[in-house]
């Protein structure tokens, strides 16, 4: 089973503040180079204000509010620039944020007729002082998480818990939505305690169920194989392969943050698709 075509669905732009300035183009034509023919671009949308309590880490997670719009008609724009040449659709990673659900609703309200795809992740869990990044640093992980629930496996267990409401959330979106890189949890795995890999395999299969019912498709996110501290996708090989056998969209994602990262990894989703 080959892909019907060949699409990056996770995408950055120089409107992402702990990424890369390059322009939009630079990222595209390296896509085009490589054979893609779709290339969706989903930047991350702004934050509430405060949602989490460091207020240089708060600057580098999201665009400020006055910044949405412009990112919008920059999309637009380069849509029409690259028409005929590589299919753009235009998209956000959108987070989900326990407590303030409707801060992201009408985002969604603001938008919905020009979002084509939603990447919908978990990168926040409550923890020392309030909300915090699962994916920030080791040492932040282990200072305001880890010490916070007191073991590894209350973290997981609380990480997957938001992925089961992001899923039943995403279920009522109208445009193409994902789950994106559903074990995040294991960015840092060689240097925290070790996870319980039963543990995760039983929380992912009990959310494969969800998935198939809801219509909500999975971002095969590979930027883990280019983090030291992961060295593997976010997808593991038996859960993609479960989700290609239950009909679970299955799409490629870079989470490219600068214009080299486009196409890392699609290697290992190809081989998984032919399997």
């Amino acid at each position: 089973m080959s892909p019907a075509l060949k699409w990056d669905g996770h995408t950055h732009t120089k409107f992402c503040y702990h990424g890369n300035d390059a322009e939009s183009e630079k990222y595209i034509d390296r896509a085009i180079e490589l054979g893609f023919q779709r290339y969706s671009i989903t930047e991350h949308p702004p934050l509430p204000d405060a949602w989490v309590p460091d207020e240089k880490l708060m600057g580098e997670l999201a665009m400020p509010e006055a910044e949405l719009p412009l990112y919008m008609d920059y999309v637009s724009t380069i849509k029409q620039k690259y028409e005929g040449r590589i299919e753009i659709t235009t998209g956000l990673e959108l987070d989900y944020l326990q407590g303030a659900l409707s801060y992201t609703e009408a985002i969604v309200d603001r938008y919905q007729n020009q979002l084509e795809d939603v990447v919908y992740s978990v990168h926040f869990l409550p923890g020392r002082g309030g909300m915090r990044c699962v994916d920030f640093t080791a040492d932040d992980f282990s200072e305001n998480l880890l010490s916070y629930y007191g073991t590894l496996e209350k973290v997981v267990d609380e990480y997957y818990n938001h992925v089961e409401a992001a899923i039943e959330w995403a279920a009522g979106l109208p445009m193409r939505k994902r789950i994106g890189h559903i074990n995040l949890i294991e960015k840092f795995s060689q240097k925290l305690p070790p996870i319980d890999e039963a543990q995760i395999k039983r929380r992912l299969e009990n959310i494969l169920p969800k998935l198939a019912k809801s219509g909500v498709g999975i971002d095969v996110n590979t930027a883990g194989l280019r983090v030291p501290t992961c060295g593997k996708p976010y997808v593991p090989e038996w859960f993609f392969a479960a989700c290609k056998e239950q009909g679970i969209p299955l799409v490629y994602g870079s989470d490219s943050h600068r214009p080299d990262h486009v196409g890392s990894g699609y290697e290992w989703f190809e081989a998984q698709l032919l399997r």
